[in-house]
């Protein structure tokens, strides 16, 4: 299993994440924007995710609530900008739990030789609110979550 590379240099506003996925581009693509195969993998493996809304095209809106093992429950939602199959979507990411927190996030999906390199680019607001983000852990949340995209890619073949 591949790791994600995290790139957040002192001072800026964005992060970058890259990983790489042994599947075709179109398929990482429908595990974005399809709310039946994301809920398998986004978020922790000790959640449930349940997609509250999903339009996934420019203008559409987006909103999915994690449910913890210990309980608590976290949502998220924000504004697709463009979605262009199966090479790029932009959208805006809140998490409910901090309102006005808003980062702008564009992800790429790169075909290499039939697998997909997924290039994920956040800018935030803020510097603090960027360091806040990496501080909460959200490393070691995106590593959890593309392992098990990964692990769901592979029974998709």
């Amino acid at each position: 299993m591949t790791k994600t590379t995290v790139t957040a240099n002192p001072g800026r506003h964005d992060i970058h994440m890259t990983r790489d996925f042994g599947a075709p581009r179109e398929l990482v693509f429908k595990a974005f924007t399809d709310p039946q195969l994301l809920v398998k993998w986004w978020g922790q493996k000790n959640s449930t995710t349940i997609v509250d809304k999903m339009d996934a095209k420019q203008g559409g809106i987006w909103r999915y609530v994690q449910h913890e093992s210990d309980g608590n429950e976290y949502a998220f939602h924000g504004v697709y900008h463009a979605v262009t199959a199966p090479e790029l979507i932009v959208y805006t990411f809140e998490f409910e739990g901090m309102p006005g927190h808003v980062l702008l996030e564009t992800i790429t999906f790169e075909d290499i030789n039939g697998k997909t390199r997924l290039t994920d680019s956040s800018v935030f607001q803020t510097v603090e609110a960027r360091d806040g983000m990496l501080q909460a852990g959200m490393e070691v949340g995106a590593n959890e979550s593309f392992d098990l995209l990964e692990e769901l890619l592979a029974t998709l073949k």
